[in-house]
């Protein structure tokens, strides 16, 4: 018979085993309910980094976090339901452009968001820049503003019954270098998403120096791992792998990248954040079977009117003034030429210094704080001419950033510069 302990069950993955579906509930649960200490779930975390988990582990081990809590059902709203995901990068404020676009073309977006930690920023945190707008949305009011046909479209905070577990694991996994398992990784991020209710899903894997993921294959093995939970779970999905050695957009920043946002909504804004937005757009409209081209509803201003709504639902003020930070402090290009490179990793650490981000789950962050860049890989740059300029409510962090920047720009000749596709590659089962 089958041990149910939570000794045994350590053993059992420590040796190399592979835990049964009872097994796996029973642990679970028991964590959840605080009858399996921290440091059994931490020892069985770092078995699981050491050994992994098979494909069916992998997916019981999801179910039984979504099970630890509630699991939100949009199957009777009259609209079908997509969400989009990303891993985490710098600049990457897709969703806030992406969630109205999408609406506006006929589908239900129910987008659980989450705060940024370290260098990549967070979509809540950009949100809560908005004056007035809110993050915690109760379920019924959830529901109304998916099927009203002039919003489509919620980002909110996860409530603290979708996968409970999860939560806590998370938190332990942090602090007793766990984090790094595909499995558990995969497990974290499809069961909340599973848990929403959504019924296709959009998967934004990031590669790169700005990302979590460093290497393709290590993010090719995440999205395959995504994809088959999310499939076997019943819910359409795809990945994406998009590209992340250089910062999305030209902006860092809470206050700063709404603005952009709402520059790419009004018809302008930075290529490469409306290619990559329209690009996940399609994907979305796709899955759920809408036969319309998303660029049409950027183009017209529907993208624009169901932003503005999504906006007001959650309390905030389209028209009211972002805020600003009170000190600011140019960087000037040190050579003329071009600028080849951008280090994502580098200005992500410039922009969590000046206190757009945070160390610690809880710490406040600065709506204004951030970087703006004048200057894109491609981009000509003049001796002299500015090439950031960064913005904090502390001066004292200027010092940090600067350092942080140092090396972030490479400038040189035209014919050493070369552009790389934003797309990677594209994961289905």
């Amino acid at each position: 018979m089958t041990a149910l302990d939570a000794v045994s069950i350590i053993t059992a993955k420590r040796d190399g085993g592979e835990l049964s579906d009872a097994q796996i509930d029973w642990v679970i649960n028991g964590f959840t309910r605080g009858e399996v200490a921290d440091e059994q779930m931490a020892a069985l975390a770092m078995a699981i980094v050491w050994r992994g988990l098979s494909r069916r582990e992998t997916a019981r081990w999801t179910a039984a976090m979504i099970g630890s809590g509630s699991r939100l059902d949009f199957t009777d709203l009259p609209r079908p339901t997509v969400d989009k995901h990303s891993t985490g990068g710098v600049g990457d404020k897709i969703t806030l452009p992406l969630a109205p676009l999408v609406a506006a073309c006929g589908a239900a977006v129910p987008q659980l968001s989450g705060r940024g930690l370290g260098h990549t920023g967070g979509t809540l945190d950009k949100l809560e820049a908005i004056p007035g707008w809110r993050a915690d949305i109760p379920v019924p009011r959830i529901r109304e503003i998916l099927a009203d046909p002039g919003i489509g479209g919620v980002v909110c905070a996860a409530g603290a019954d979708l996968a409970p577990a999860d939560k806590r694991l998370y938190a332990l996994r942090d602090v007793t270098a766990t984090v790094e398992s595909i499995p558990l990784i995969a497990s974290s991020i499809m069961s909340k998403k599973i848990a929403e209710g959504t019924g296709s899903l959009v998967l934004d894997v990031k590669v790169g120096r700005g990302a979590f993921l460093k290497t393709l294959d290590g993010a090719r093995e995440l999205a395959r791992a995504m994809v088959e939970l999310g499939t076997d779970a019943g819910v359409r999905t795809v990945a994406l792998l998009t590209a992340m050695d250089i910062p999305l957009g030209r902006t860092a920043g809470n206050a700063l990248e709404v603005a952009e946002s709402v520059a790419v909504l009004a018809g302008g804004g930075p290529s490469d954040v409306v290619e990559l937005t329209l690009t996940l757009a399609r994907e979305m409209v796709a899955l759920v079977g809408i036969d319309t081209d998303p660029a049409d509803a950027l183009a017209d201003g529907r993208a624009m009117d169901h932003w503005r709504a999504m906006v007001r639902a959650q309390g905030g003020d389209p028209d009211a003034p972002l805020p600003r930070a009170k000190h600011s402090e140019v960087v000037r290009s040190p050579s003329t030429g071009v600028l080849t490179d951008l280090d994502a990793m580098a200005v992500g650490l410039a922009a969590w210094r000046l206190g757009a981000g945070r160390a610690r789950q809880g710490d406040p962050v600065q709506p204004g704080a951030g970087i703006e860049m004048h200057a894109k890989p491609g981009d000509a740059v003049t001796s002299g001419k500015p090439l950031f300029t960064l913005h904090t409510d502390t001066p004292e962090a200027f010092a940090g950033a600067l350092a942080a920047l140092g090396s972030a720009a490479t400038i040189g000749a035209p014919e050493d510069y070369s552009s790389n596709p934003a797309v990677l590659d594209r994961v289905t089962v």
